[in-house]
């Protein structure tokens, strides 16, 4: 009888032991996911923040303005879940909003207006929701990619591309002759100074 119940108690044990390591095991599992999520989550949190300053610096969006066009990314999780499709919406829908900006700054640079994007970056801005829990599902998935494309300014014409190229062109032709031009002289002066040890 004795003996019967202490190997019961054994198993009990036993079981409780592999009970707790299994337990552990996936706690430590979730920590290690949450943390990977968390990192990504701030990779393109920290990501969106630089290419604001960015735009800051290249003087189409008004320091002002930099904050209500962070909480994009920041108020996402505001009301929607933490999962991994909407990490991947937050990572798509921010994707493509610094894109169409890029875009729209290698525009401006063509035809020197940056003006006109400084002032569509500003109506978008106005368009964003003031309170947090605005930034919901349908916000992200509907709104949001409606008001991206509002940042869009005309296309640069042809003309004005080919004329951006040829001058381009032209700037490198004038740096390889002048670069042969000091390869040049180089030579000659190298030459005069062998002339000049040999005669010595």
């Amino acid at each position: 009888m004795n003996y019967i119940v202490f190997v019961t108690l054994l198993l009990l044990i036993t079981l409780l032991g592999v009970y707790l390591v299994i337990e552990n095991n996936r706690k430590k599992a979730r920590e290690a996911k949450k943390k990977v999520f968390n990192d990504r989550l701030k990779e393109i949190t920290d990501h969106f923040k630089f290419k604001t300053a960015e735009y800051v610096d290249a003087k189409i969006l008004r320091p002002k303005y930099a904050p209500k066009i962070n909480s994009i990314v920041s108020n996402f999780f505001v009301v929607q879940p933490h999962t991994e499709e909407n990490l991947s919406q937050l990572e798509l829908i921010s994707e493509q909003f610094t894109r169409a900006v890029g875009t729209e700054l290698g525009k401006a640079h063509i035809t020197g207006n940056k003006e006109l994007l400084a002032e569509q970056l500003q109506y978008f801005v106005a368009e964003l929701p003031s309170s947090g829990i605005a930034y919901n599902k349908g916000f992200y998935y509907e709104i949001l990619p409606a008001l991206i494309t509002l940042i869009k300014t005309p296309d640069v014409p042809d003309a004005i591309l080919q004329e951006n190229e040829a001058q381009e062109e032209k700037n490198n032709q004038d740096n390889d002759a002048d670069l042969n031009d000091k390869t040049n002289n180089i030579e000659q002066q190298m030459t005069a100074a062998k002339e000049r040890l040999t005669t010595s």
